[in-house]
């Protein structure tokens, strides 16, 4: 009998840590941050936050409107609060017309377009590139910074993407480098893909050259290919986090003089499919790189590029 017991209890451990892994750190982080959010809204107006109804929920959409939040912020609030509720054991109908409807109301009232942030294009990533190797600090940082933006623009990697690389990922190969891509947010099951550098014709700004450079420098034979620094340039075996990514793009284009308000980790992947697309790569060649899963963001990307490219008034001379 209490060896029964005791596999349940293991069995109820293991489901725990299943549930937990339903879903990408991230996610869960956006869930309970967007829920807390809520819960504030709730204590300030003295409404109970769980279980909640449609009419408190439609209130609150409604208070997120006011205040300038994005129309896709907005519908992942109204996500993060219904699965908050499934998590409980309480039921929260999302699709009530008081939602619903409400949602509809602030789409014509306020609109929907989305504002995303700026890409990194070629001009200022080759800019980045030439303020770091001016800087007068440790080659080893200067290294480091230079391949996780090099290596970030061209796979057209998402920030976690980058700093979850490990040595053992990677396979240097006569044309190139090869990159193991474990798990990605499109690919929440670990199915896996393989990227593929290949050599640039300017050592200076190939990410294969300044990666073999930042291992050797480096002297990473396993585990986190991007770490921090401790005192000075001693280089720790911490990994380091995405916002990483984000807030050295802002540092260099700072140096650079450019207004840093509009660019962000994603910066990195939207510019290389930009620039992919206004050299005229082929949306599949794209999709291929950075592992999107549908054609729609794709596709906002080589209507972007485009703009001036295919633009009528190419053809009038004035």
């Amino acid at each position: 009998m209490n060896e029964i017991i005791t596999d349940i209890n293991a069995l109820k451990k293991e489901t725990l840590l299943n549930l937990q892994s339903s879903k990408s750190i991230n996610t869960a982080r956006a869930y309970k941050s967007d829920f807390t959010d809520f819960s504030l809204f709730c204590v300030k107006n003295g409404f109970k936050s769980l279980p909640s109804e449609p009419k408190i929920v439609s209130l609150y959409l409604t208070y997120l409107s006011t205040k300038e939040v994005k129309m896709s912020t907005l519908k992942r609030r109204l996500v993060s609060i219904g699965v908050i509720h499934k998590l409980k054991g309480h039921y929260l109908d999302t699709k009530h017309p008081a939602i619903i409807e409400n949602i509809m109301g602030i789409k014509r009232r306020k609109g929907s377009i989305q504002k995303g942030k700026k890409p990194l294009l070629i001009n200022n990533l080759k800019q980045i590139i030439d303020v770091i190797d001016q800087q007068k600090k440790e080659e080893i940082k200067k290294i480091r910074d230079r391949s996780i933006i090099l290596i970030g623009f061209s796979g057209g990697f998402r920030r976690n993407e980058i700093v979850s690389l490990d040595f053992d990922d990677l396979d240097f190969v006569s044309e190139g480098l090869k990159i193991n891509i474990k798990r990605s947010k499109t690919d929440q099951f670990g199915e896996g893909f393989t990227k593929a550098l290949p050599y640039f014709d300017s050592s200076q700004y190939c990410p294969v050259v300044s990666l073999r450079n930042w291992l050797e420098i480096s002297r990473i034979k396993s585990g986190s290919v991007f770490r921090r620094f401790i005192k000075g340039s001693k280089l720790s075996e911490n990994r380091l986090t995405d916002q990483t990514v984000a807030l050295l793009i802002k540092e260099y284009l700072s140096m650079l003089g450019i207004d840093t308000k509009n660019y962000s980790g994603h910066s990195l992947r939207s510019g290389f499919a930009t620039s992919a697309a206004e050299s005229g790569v082929e949306e599949r060649n794209i999709m291929a790189m950075t592992g999107h899963k549908s054609t729609e963001m794709v596709r906002r990307y080589i209507k972007d590029a485009n703009l001036f490219r295919n633009n009528a008034l190419n053809k009038i001379k004035i």
